[in-house]
């Protein structure tokens, strides 16, 4: 079997990959999901004229000369705290003490700050008078309505994922529901009779079940709900019933089932032996990329989950989530353009590593910025063996190195110096561990 080129298999997982249906929601339930519709402002921001600071309204004629050898003194006619609805009227040599947020009174159009007073504690009592000592701009902290944004204003755009931030921004603007994208349901199968539960002590032959937390994380990590985490030991007949049950789940059925293990050449591969037959929908392949050889792909019937079978060992498992499964997550949820399949941006390389040669590499890698720019190192002394689980958790990205350009010096080695594109994954960059 020839290799598929690493662009071949991502277009034919994206083709598959449509967004989810849209629905209606209220921004509190919403956060985590991407806009499937563009929201515009429906409330000016801010609603209206307010003050910036705790001060005085005034008209600005009053306190046009005011200073510490000419004072003003004004009477105080009113009192506004934030919130308050009153529109207190202001007449020559008149004040209103206003809070921070309050709506600035219609007579008003100058705030005079406490500091700048005789009466500078906010706490005090409400006073008959006030005495202005320093002259303020016309218009001096005052924010205007809508010098944020307008009616009509564009405020989000469909594709955008819905964090506390742009919830807290959509509710000023006067949405209280919004229509988003269902987040993509996805069912994590760890396959491998040697797989036991994590902290439990090893008898010989078996390890750590990694990939089930491994490939959750990554999941959620990405914005789907992950609905159910399964291990299955190496009998195929198993891990069909355990499908079927995922699949008769109704509205709680995976919309994506990814599968870590038994895709490969091996006697006991129960994902191949699940579903290798020629009209299981799923298609294995050997895709031209290190580590991630071996990968299966496919729909379990015309609307059935999309089933992802990635390789067993953790550093495949996560480079190809990050290459194929990655993508599809984000481009079902609604996530548009480099959103779903970010472009590389170049790092110096600090410390270099062996490359495979003809398939391109994906190097769990550490990337950091200096002053001279962004450097990377990769994560495991030893490269992108697909084994070295532990040293995945340095990872903060992940180098590119495309096969056409792995043996520039002639030994098959990237090289410190040398420019090599990277991606990084938005992830706090971890300490930094010495190597073994």
């Amino acid at each position: 079997m020839s290799l598929v080129p690493v662009a071949d298999q991502l277009a034919r997982v994206l083709a598959e990959a449509s967004a989810l249906p849209e629905r209606s929601l209220p921004l509190a339930a919403a956060l985590g999901a991407r806009l499937s519709r563009d929201v515009t402002t429906a409330t000016a921001v801010p609603p209206w004229d307010n003050s910036a600071m705790d001060g005085y309204a005034v008209r600005h004629e009053d306190v046009a000369d005011a200073s510490p050898e000419h004072p003003v003194r004004l009477r105080v006619v009113a009192d506004l705290p934030a919130g308050s609805p009153d529109d207190p009227r202001i007449g020559p040599g008149e004040a209103v003490r206003i809070m921070t947020g309050a709506t600035l009174p219609s007579d008003a159009d100058t705030i005079v700050q406490l500091e700048h007073t005789d009466r500078d504690d906010p706490l005090a009592p409400l006073a008959a008078d006030v005495t202005v000592l320093r002259a303020p701009r016309r218009g001096e902290h005052v924010r205007r309505a809508g010098e944020d944004r307008q009616v009509g204003d564009p405020a989000a755009s469909a594709g955008t994922l819905v964090t506390g931030a742009v919830a807290a921004a959509l509710s000023s603007v006067g949405a209280g529901t919004v229509w988003v994208h269902e987040r993509p349901r996805v069912a994590v199968l760890a396959t491998g009779s040697e797989l036991v539960t994590p902290g439990t002590p090893l008898r010989r032959g078996q390890i750590p079940d990694s990939n089930s937390l491994l490939l959750r994380g990554l999941a959620e990590e990405a914005g789907a709900d992950v609905v159910a985490v399964e291990h299955v030991p190496d009998d195929p007949g198993q891990l069909l019933r355990i499908v079927e049950d995922l699949r008769s789940r109704g509205d709680r059925a995976p919309h994506v089932l990814v599968l870590a293990g038994g895709v490969s050449q091996g006697a006991y591969e129960p994902v191949k032996q699940a579903f290798g037959a020629a009209d299981s929908g799923v298609l294995f392949t050997k895709v031209a990329m290190q580590p991630g050889k071996p990968q299966a792909f496919g729909r379990l019937g015309s609307d059935g989950p999309l089933v992802f079978g990635l390789p067993g060992n953790p550093v495949s498992a996560w480079v190809s989530f990050h290459v194929f499964v990655r993508p599809a997550l984000l481009a079902m949820s609604g996530a548009r353009g480099d959103a779903v399949n970010p472009a590389p941006t170049q790092a110096l390389v600090e410390i270099g590593w062996r490359t495979p040669g003809g398939r391109d590499q994906v190097l769990p890698a550490r990337v950091w910025d200096l002053p001279d720019g962004p450097r990377l190192a990769p994560v495991a002394a030893l490269g992108s063996k697909s084994h070295l689980a532990a040293s995945l958790a340095g990872a903060n990205g992940y180098a590119l190195v495309p096969a056409g350009q792995q043996d520039r010096h002639g030994d098959g080695r990237v090289h410190p110096g040398d420019v090599v594109d990277v991606v990084r994954l938005g992830l706090e960059l971890p300490p930094a561990l010495d190597q073994r």
